[in-house]
Parts: structure tokens; sequence; C-alpha cells
């Protein structure tokens, strides 16, 4: 099997639950950040993962045009879908659904909320105060979902 994970991380937080993906899945696997590589071929790949995290409520710009560009081609594939986000329960679920298009959403094989992280070392002066302010942090927190990760893992096919 082949496999895309393609991902955007802002602050570090979805990379690593790619690069986690990556360990856990069985076969060929290429890991492209769209930040540095936004187009790919997707003619060579059996499955195609993506994901993204919310930042300011959306998810990243890069991710929504990834899925605008390729839907067509996606819907060929087995894709699964994932999403890092500091929120919890019907907040995450519907920060989920505004990230990814309802089609491919209705056509993948896994979904995963893994959780989140604030990693106040990656952000700016900006970002840190906004975050400190609003999600009343002091330090950096994270709230990655391990069980969702294997979860999502043993679903695609890990």
């Amino acid at each position: 099997m082949n496999t895309l994970i393609v991902f955007a991380s802002q602050h570090g937080c979805t990379e690593n639950c790619a690069l986690r993906l990556k360990e856990g899945i069985h076969g060929n696997i290429d890991l492209i950040d769209l930040k540095t590589k936004p187009g790919v071929e997707l003619d060579r790949y059996d499955t195609v993962l993506i994901g993204g995290s919310i930042h300011a409520g959306r998810i990243q710009k890069s991710v929504k045009k990834y899925c605008e560009r390729n839907g067509r081609e996606l819907l060929t594939k087995k894709i699964g879908l994932f999403l890092c986000c500091m929120e919890e329960g019907d907040r995450a679920k519907q920060q989920f659904e505004d990230a990814f298009p309802e089609d491919l959403r209705a056509h993948a094989s896994a979904v995963g909320m893994f959780g989140g992280a604030f990693d106040l070392d990656r952000m700016n002066a900006v970002e840190r105060i906004i975050v400190k302010k609003v999600a009343k942090v002091e330090s950096n927190v994270s709230k990655i979902n391990e069980e969702a990760i294997s979860e999502f893992i043993k679903t695609i096919g890990g």
C-alpha cells in the first residue's frame, strides 16, 4: 500500500501527529508538509491522509486549498481526515465539519480528532499573549489523544 500523508502545522502539533501516523501505518509512506510543498501528484497513492490544525477557529488555508484542488481525485482514493484542536465534544466536531468539505468527510474511511497543544515556545509574541489571555494558560499544554491516533491507524489499516 502506498500512502501519502499531507498536513499543515502551525506550531508542530499536527506535524507530530502526522509522524505518529507514519510510524504506525504499514507500507510505503510519504509525508508532505503543505507549507513547503503545496502540490503533489496523487496517482501513485492508494491512500491519502489529510490533516491540519485549528487557529483562530479555522483550519490552515493550505489544507482547504489542497482539498479543493484535489477533491475529485481524492474521491477515487481511500482517504483519512484528521484534525488537531484544543476544543472537545460538539465544538471539536463542528470545527472538524467546518475544516473539511462534506463530500470528503462522507467518503473518508477514517476520521480523527487528535486533540491539540499550545507550544508557547514556538509562538510569536502576539500569539503567546492571545493564547495566555483567551485559553488562560501560562505554560506549554498538550492534550494529544494517543487513543484517537491509535484508533485512526487501526481503522485506516495500520
